[in-house]
């Protein structure tokens, strides 16, 4: 007999039939991802949104409608494109009705990231507000839903140009507390206009629109291109790509104009296809890490019939499109090789560098591995947990798993660690306890991270040494105290990541992860609070001077109490990074050796400061 075994009835009585309505409403994630409350980029927020923009992008690559107008207050979206309108007797079953919608017909939709008639379904299923209204031949039809549920129906006769209006609003039901960060709507707005040279977006009044497609994606990211980027366009495939003096290679891939933040057979035969071209025009067998190392690139492709590995369609799995890809890009590149000598001429010496440093770092790594494998078998510090991202059980166990959930807390020290591990999810929860202050990297070489024990014991662990494609967890987040010394170690280990694996911030894996700095509790209740304003609002609420405990560090935190913080509940801030030019400005100033700079800035801005603020490299 099992050491635990459920006693209620399992009978005929049991077996449910969900409608697709209730079925969305009650398994929101198979739909739209994650929940969130739209303070990370990934967030059911925005899926709601992207949706809904969708339709309206299908409608310009079908050569219908150049402008969309979305605004966005107090919560509210409205988007009015004017493409072709839906067909004004089928409106409330595409909004409403599964697999229902015109992507399905290839003689209507060539090239469509909507293919499976569920995305405007989720959004209305999902909202507290729903309303629809298309235009056709100065006629208009009109449908208003409130969580799924038809309210009200109208048709007539309108002067308005054709297309398709759609407001919304996220029901609080399940998106509590949400908001919608201008800059992640920007960011994602402005992919739209990359992806599609002569479209016109207004946001809130503002235009947004792009003449150059991909090179203009590039030029917004990089402002020290080691070369002029390459470019190239055709029907089903537009590519640009450049050198920067910088570690490791980041990629930015779309299909069908939808950006797949996690890549998938396209971007792997943009890879691959820029390694054979090198190789083949240089007549030699170049290693793939000295090719790729500082590749900046941006690839779209159009598919007709795109399948992804998500609902969210963040990855592209078609394996047929390899073939064409590679024989494309590498047939362009040789060939713009043979006619830019002087481009060529930059690659190859990057190249060289890059050749050169590896082989330098050679004997440090060895150095570094049989070190490890002589102090201990075990990474020291870390309590692993079952489940990792990239690690996929197959047979009877592959319906058990849970690597999409791992996430590993980079702490500071035994004491918060031990808070942590006695409350973990031993599953998906991985705990990795700092020694001290690490080491500051700014404008320190690779080969820092080989004689740095910490920071080589972190890279094993993350299994990042050879790149970021094979990270062991989904979420890397840092769990250090709200004082001085734990923001200035939080400080130090994103200088490390924007330093040497920015890619892990450029794809959302790294996160800061917030506790509480005040306890107020009576006999009746206790109220966890994250700020002074929070603090002030539970002392009101509970009265009769209630007991007031300040959270000086994570290890005055209860592992009994710390579960709830790491839990269901957590509250996580992700880590983001707007432009990739960005970032050496950034680090130099915040932990270079620029004091007097920055002591100014931090005297000229004293007002805005947290008392306990950020304290600089030194």
């Amino acid at each position: 007999m099992t050491e635990y075994q459920n006693t209620a009835v399992y009978d005929e009585s049991k077996i449910q039939t969900l409608s697709h309505l209730e079925h969305i409403r009650l398994r929101t994630g198979m739909y739209i991802g994650r929940l969130g409350d739209g303070s990370a980029y990934e967030d059911g927020i925005y899926i709601l949104l992207k949706e809904i923009i969708d339709n309206s992008i299908d409608e310009f690559i079908e050569g219908y409608g150049k402008k969309i107008v979305v605004n966005i207050e107090d919560g509210r979206v409205s988007v009015r494109d004017y493409g072709r309108g839906i067909p004004l007797g089928k409106v409330i079953d595409c909004v409403s009705v599964m697999n229902t919608g015109g992507k399905f017909n290839s003689d209507v939709f060539q090239f469509s990231v909507g293919l499976n008639g569920v995305g405007t379904k989720a959004v209305n299923a999902l909202s507290e507000s729903y309303m629809v209204r298309s235009y056709r031949a100065g006629k208009f039809k009109e449908a208003v839903f409130s969580r799924g549920k038809l309210l009200s129906e109208s048709e007539g006769v309108s002067k308005e140009p054709d297309g398709t209006y759609t407001v919304f609003e996220p029901d609080t039901e399940i998106f509590k507390d949400y908001n919608f960060i201008t800059d992640f709507v920007n960011k994602r707005l402005w992919y739209y206009a990359f992806l599609n040279k002569g479209l016109k977006i207004i946001y809130n009044g503002e235009k947004i629109v792009s003449s150059g497609g991909l090179l203009d994606l590039l030029s917004e990211q990089v402002e020290y291109p080691l070369y002029e980027p390459i470019y190239y366009s055709s029907k089903g495939l537009e590519f640009a790509l450049t050198h920067i003096d910088s570690y490791g290679e980041s990629y930015y891939s779309f299909v069908n104009g939808q950006y797949t933040n996690d890549g998938g057979t396209h971007q792997s035969a943009f890879r691959e296809a820029i390694l054979k071209a090198v190789n083949e025009y240089g007549k030699k067998l170049y290693e793939a890490k000295d090719v790729r190392d500082g590749i900046v690139g941006a690839i779209a492709v159009k598919v007709k019939q795109p399948m992804f590995e998500s609902q969210t369609k963040n990855k592209l799995g078609n394996t047929e499109i390899k073939s064409g890809i590679i024989s494309e890009v590498k047939d362009f590149l040789i060939d713009y090789f043979y006619k830019n000598q002087e481009v060529a001429d930059q690659i190859y010496m990057k190249i060289a560098l890059n050749e050169k440093v590896r082989k330098e770092l050679r004997a440090v790594q060895n150095e570094a591995r049989e070190l490890s494998k002589k102090t201990s078998i075990r990474i020291p510090k870390l309590k692993d947990c079952k489940y990792h991202l990239n690690e996929v059980p197959t047979g009877k166990k592959k319906d058990l798993w849970r690597g999409d959930e791992s996430v590993i807390f980079l702490t500071e020290g035994d004491s918060a660690a031990g808070s942590m591990i006695s409350s973990r999810d031993v599953e998906t929860q991985a705990i990795f306890a700092l020694r001290g202050k690490p080491l500051n990297v700014h404008g320190k070489k690779r080969d820092v991270i080989y004689k740095n024990e910490e920071f080589y014991n972190i890279i094993k662990t993350l299994n990042i040494e050879d790149g970021t494609e094979n990270l062991r967890y989904s979420k890397v987040i840092l769990a250090t105290d709200s004082d001085p010394d734990g923001l200035h170690i939080r400080n130090l280990l994103l200088t490390f990541f924007l330093h040497f694996y920015e890619n892990l911030i450029l794809k959302g894996h790294v996160y800061i992860l917030e506790t509480p700095l005040f306890r107020v509790r009576n006999k009746k209740a206790t109220v966890y609070c994250y700020s002074e304003n929070e603090k002030s609002k539970a002392v009101k609420d509970l009265g009769a001077d209630p007991e007031i405990t300040r959270f000086k560090g994570l290890g005055e935190i209860s592992p009994k109490e710390f579960g709830r913080f790491i839990g269901n509940d957590m509250r996580l801030i992700q880590v983001n990074v707007e432009h990739i030019k960005d970032i050496p400005e950034t680090l130099e100033f915040y932990m270079g050796s620029n004091t007097p700079e920055r002591r100014n800035y931090i005297m000229q801005n004293i007002d805005r400061f947290d008392p306990e603020p950020v304290v600089s490299a030194e």
